[in-house]
């Protein structure tokens, strides 16, 4: 299947400010992010940003970039007017890949644009659970899903609840229990992408703080692609900024 991918990419970040920017290796982050993509057999790579300098990083390293407006409430509706400026069809596949994911595989880029179609115009990503710890932590979004393997909820509260496991006890993971953590990937068909910013904030999005309910809530099925390994975490903090210099360091 053809994709195109678009990482939105903002230089604000209260915990690391120029964060687009940090040096890996000797590029900057959000052009190792764009060479990630490219591994995944894309039909085309841009970065969307509304800031000067991310826009000169990415040419100076001859990465694809676009201006777009600044006053975007999410990187979804600066992915959308990016499709639209350059003119795909209704029928493109997109894939949103966050600006902060410089480690992220490129095989799971890819499996989560395979899932498109014209009846499931939306796809993400989870993978099974392995610690208590992050059975329990609204940090960690959880998914469940229905026997196509599509959504069926989002929460940051403990879903599937195992009643008789957690009965027992809620120090270890109940035998044969894998709940699915949520990926912040995001695949969608243009047709698709393109209405996304009309509608209507839900309810249970504004609950859980959760912008994917969404379209649950508006009846649009989204497919989720369970991979078997969990995805090497992102840059949200310094600590993880130095965990992953050290990987482009070697």
């Amino acid at each position: 299947m053809s994709f195109t991918v678009i990482i939105p990419a903002r230089l604000a970040s209260t915990r690391l400010p120029n964060k687009p920017l940090a040096d890996l290796g000797g590029k900057p982050m959000i052009v190792r992010v764009a060479e990630r993509a490219m591994q995944s057999g894309a039909a085309q790579v841009i970065v969307a940003t509304d800031h000067a300098d991310i826009f000169a990083a990415c040419a100076q390293h001859k990465v694809a970039v676009q201006m777009t407006r600044a006053d975007h409430p999410s990187g979804t509706d600066r992915i959308a007017e990016v499709a639209a400026l350059i003119g795909l069809p209704d029928d493109a596949v997109v894939v949103n890949v966050q600006g902060d994911e410089p480690l992220i595989d490129p095989s799971l880029i890819a499996a989560t644009a395979t899932l498109i179609s014209r009846d499931v115009p939306m796809a993400t990503a989870a993978h099974a659970i392995s610690e208590i710890d992050e059975v329990f932590n609204p940090n960690v979004v959880k998914v469940v899903l229905d026997k196509s393997g599509r959504a069926l909820y989002f929460s940051r509260a403990t879903i599937p609840w195992h009643r008789d496991g957690f009965a027992m006890s809620k120090d270890v993971l109940p035998a044969g229990y894998a709940p699915l953590r949520h990926i912040g990937l995001y695949a969608y068909r243009n047709a698709f992408l393109q209405e996304y910013p009309q509608l209507s904030v839900s309810p249970l999005e504004q609950l859980e703080a959760l912008e994917q309910l969404r379209v649950l809530w508006h009846g649009v099925p989204i497919a989720v692609h369970v991979t078997p390994h969990a995805p090497v975490t992102g840059v949200d903090t310094p600590e993880d900024l130095a965990r992953v210099r050290q990987f482009f360091a070697q």
